[in-house]
């Protein structure tokens, strides 16, 4: 299972992978077609010369490695400016586009397409020959019109791809996904390893992609053991150092090998050179926090595009604040082995986002009331817990002081002290609401 996610993770996120498999598919069909013979009167079949379809399939090599050359251009430009205005974090969802990466394996497959078919027309047997693959030929220029059928297509999709508001769209909907269904729920704090627990080194240095503890669950059952990670998805370790704990229920229990038990965790637990959006809704968070905090700098000054990041912030904490925060908790069908992989509460998640953008946007009272729009909309929705609602409250308590601090307009500073009264009263009914 990981493995296979590790090669899909790899594939979806290479740009080289669908213009490599497209041009091998274009080789394949070239030489089956260039094997089938059609009437020369057929309207499927290339009406010119041998020559004239040798200088055809030259022209169009050429023209597609300058489209090519341009298409790949445009992309290194698009890669910058989501990196430097943006979040660098946002590369890797460029690079998974998934409409680009169709775009350069139609180029490279008619490039491909093209070049091997100037094998095949021409000089046979020292002379000119008529016999050439006429229906070949006219797949090459059925392949030239989707080729200039796509390079209006990738204009249009880069133009509405660095867009402030499609970027945030798409990292919102793959922070969602993960927030629905790959997150831990376990909110009760499980107590920290023993002091005869073993510690698990990390096999290499990286960041946790992923965590499968229900891959780990079997193990631990057969040994009546309990394996914790010392971090969750999205850390960093370091090679050599502990990256999970194992210990028996008691100290005269004996444990198993650990070099047995680290073997199976190196292969539940994918540590990778960067992070990953499979299972990393802290990941998304960070991207669209760094869109705010980008716009927030004094060399770009744009609060509004930091107020349509917060929007789109409302979306994911929303989410959160429906549903269960916590330890990702495997257990045995025996209930004798147990493992965990650490998880942020509301509260992490909440600090994360509100830290950075208040303390960058606290002299911008639009921005504060934005802050405080999301946390009412958390309001709206979080669920009867005490820690929670204390969160909310701490964050708009903080906010409301930023802003009371760095605001030198009183009539400026009048609607984010209504808007955070309003909170305030808020969060005070539901405790007294809730208050036995």
């Amino acid at each position: 299972m990981r493995d296979r996610a590790t090669i899909c993770e790899y594939v979806t996120g290479s740009l080289w992978v669908l213009p490599g498999f497209s041009a091998v598919l274009a080789l394949v069909v070239g030489f089956v077609l260039s094997r089938i013979r059609i009437d020369p009167e057929s309207p499927l079949a290339f009406q010119g010369t041998a020559d004239d379809a040798r200088t055809l399939l030259g022209n169009v090599t050429g023209t597609v490695v300058t489209i090519i050359a341009l298409v790949l251009g445009l992309t290194v430009v698009a890669l910058q400016l989501s990196s430097t205005q943006f979040s660098p974090r946002l590369l890797r969802s460029f690079l998974r586009d998934r409409p680009t990466q169709v775009v350069l394996g139609t180029f490279v497959a008619t490039f491909a397409y093209s070049a091997a078919g100037l094998f095949t027309v021409g000089l046979y047997d020292g002379a000119r020959t008529e016999d050439f693959p006429r229906l070949a030929v006219t797949g090459a220029i059925a392949l030239l019109f989707a080729s200039l059928a796509m390079v209006v297509y990738f204009a249009a999709h880069l133009a509405h791809s660095i867009q402030v508001d499609v970027i945030g769209r798409r990292v919102e909907r793959s922070t969602l996904a993960v927030v629905n269904g790959r997150l831990g729920g376990v909110e009760d704090t499980t107590a920290g390893p023993p002091d005869w627990a073993v510690p698990l080194l990390a096999p290499r240095s990286g960041y946790i992609q992923s965590a499968h503890p229900k891959l780990l669950a079997p193990l631990a059952g057969r040994h009546e053991v309990h394996i914790r990670l010392r971090v969750g998805v999205g850390d960093h370790v370091v090679s050599g150092t502990t990256l999970a704990w194992m210990w028996t229920p008691a100290r005269d229990r004996p444990t198993p090998d650990p070099a047995d038990v680290q073997r199976a965790v190196a292969r539940a637990v994918r540590i990778g050179l960067e992070r990953t959006e499979g299972h990393d809704a802290r990941l998304g968070i960070r991207q669209l926090v760094d869109m705010a905090c980008e716009a927030l700098s004094p060399a770009v000054n744009d609060p509004y595009t930091a107020i349509q990041a917060i929007d789109h912030l409302s979306v994911i904490f929303c989410a959160l604040a429906g549903r269960p925060l916590g330890d990702d908790v495997a257990v045995d069908p025996t209930g004798r082995g147990v493992v965990v992989v650490p998880g942020r509460r509301f509260g992490d998640y909440l600090a994360l986002t509100c830290g950075l953008i208040r303390r960058y946007g606290c002299a911008e009272p639009t921005v504060s009331l934005a802050l405080l729009g999301l946390l009412h909309e958390c309001a709206g929705v979080v669920a009867d817990d005490p820690a929670r609602w204390a969160a909310i409250r701490e964050q708009a308590d903080l906010v409301l002081a930023d802003a009371t601090r760095e605001t030198a307009q009183p009539a400026d500073l009048a609607p984010v002290v209504a808007a955070g009264a309003d909170l305030q009263r808020r969060v005070a009914r539901h405790r007294s609401a809730t208050s036995p």
